[in-house]
């Protein structure tokens, strides 16, 4: 390994535990690197990196997508999915605990954020269902796993981010998402019936009236369903119709959001202003932090880091399908620590030539970075996705950690299917793409 490898380790471990926030960390560390080991005018070379990031158009629909997240946490969405699934839901072994699974998986395809799918249908799925006695380990379980669908069902803020910094499209991104979202969604619903039929306590007796439900208000219930479905058809129905390019999408999905909030009498002086400072600070948050590892993987660049770490790697003889379990260990244990964004942005100058190297498809490695995140997201102690239910719940993290850990186990698995049968992710997108 070269003295710039260890160099930059060293300057970015040592900011971090200084506190430094994470995008001045990226910068400072690439600042520091290149005035070490380079003699160039860094007063004229950050600012264009800046301006070249910044300007990006495809980045346009990340603000627009945080836009239509705020705006839909504070409708009453979730209150009209749980009651348009829990008639159909109450068909199946585990009756309404499908309503976590199935309404984040709807969501997901609504919101781009994990956090927010969580949040928004926890906070009624989870007080319903423990107000009609089911297990409190498989409800909040469910949900903590489920949540995570957010980042890997389209739109997907990380997809967007990963495709910014990778240069690769976010419309394959999306697209490459689709597939292995709803199989893990399917995953996760095949083990709650697998779990609850093994254990018939964890759902109350008195449910089994759920599939006596007549078929009339089944039908009648789907109506509730509306104005997720309508949202669905404005952001992905306009891009995958070919009406609209993922920034285009994401407008439109906006606009959608706000006649959704406006039809639900959710649109007051006061929400409006809440959803504007809201947007301003998450888009400052992440703008820093997808500025930072701009600097960061043009710097690695410029000093070979990329090359010399992928050369230490391939020396070590690793199979493509061993690269991956390792990689699969690394962000586990990088998400015990980092948030999942934070892992991307750090990672990917140094992780994406070796992968490529290795012979994996960007679109591939997308998708499997998604699903690391979304490992990272209920990996404590730092797991975002067991903060948002600690704070629906007041559980303490331990607990939501351990009832969360089949999804996790479910997850890791999935990668690794995923490694084994790669078309899995990239037959959608070469059969609309080529």
């Amino acid at each position: 390994m070269t003295i710039e490898v260890v160099a930059l380790f060293a300057i970015l471990f040592a900011l971090l535990a200084c506190g430094v926030w994470i995008g001045l960390t990226l910068a400072l560390t690439a600042t520091l690197l290149l005035a070490m080991f380079r003699s160039i005018p860094l007063d004229k070379l950050l600012p264009q990196y800046a301006w070249n990031i910044l300007t990006t158009q495809e980045l346009l629909a990340l603000p627009l997508f945080i836009l239509m997240g705020e705006l839909l946490f504070r409708t009453r969405l979730s209150r009209s999915l749980f009651q348009g699934l829990a008639p159909w839901a109450g068909l199946l072994p585990g009756r309404l605990l499908h309503v976590n699974v199935i309404g984040c998986t709807i969501f997901a395809a609504i919101s781009g954020s994990s956090a927010a799918t969580t949040q928004v249908i926890g906070r009624m799925s989870l007080n319903e269902l423990l107000r009609r006695g089911y297990s409190r380990d498989i409800a909040i379980g469910s949900l903590a796993g489920a949540g995570t669908l957010g980042f890997l069902i389209p739109p997907s803020n990380i997809m967007i981010i990963y495709g910014v910094l990778g240069d690769v499209s976010i419309l394959k991104l999306f697209t490459a998402g689709v597939l292995p979202g709803l199989l893990l969604a399917a995953t996760f619903m095949a083990w709650v019936m697998l779990h609850t039929s093994l254990n018939g306590t964890m759902v109350p007796e008195t449910e089994a009236k759920l599939s006596q439900v007549p078929w009339s208000e089944r039908f009648a219930a789907l109506k509730d369903l509306a104005p997720a479905l309508f949202l669905i058809a404005c952001v992905l129905g306009s891009m995958y119709g070919g009406l609209a390019t993922p920034s285009e999408a994401a407008a439109v999905g906006v606009l959608g959001a706000a006649l959704v909030a406006w039809a639900q009498g959710a649109m007051s002086q006061q929400v409006m202003r809440d959803v504007l400072i809201g947007s301003v600070v998450t888009c400052s948050m992440i703008a820093l932090i997808v500025l930072g590892a701009s600097i960061l993987g043009n710097a690695a660049a410029f000093l070979g880091i990329p090359q010399a770490v992928a050369a230490f790697v391939k020396g070590l003889g690793l199979s493509p399908f061993m690269l991956i379990v390792v990689l699969v260990i690394f962000y586990l244990v990088l998400g015990c620590f980092l948030d999942g964004f934070s892992m991307i942005v750090m990672t990917l100058p140094i992780v994406l030539p070796i992968v490529k190297g290795a012979g994996f498809d960007e679109v591939w490695f997308g998708v499997f970075l998604v699903l690391a995140v979304e490992m990272a997201q209920i990996t404590p102690p730092v797991g975002f996705n067991l903060f948002v239910i600690q704070g629906l719940t007041e559980d303490g993290l331990g607990y939501i950690a351990r009832v969360t850990l089949p999804y996790l186990m479910i997850m890791v698995g999935f990668v690794l299917l995923l490694t084994i049968w790669p078309g899995i992710v990239t037959i959608l997108p070469r059969v609309l793409y080529g």
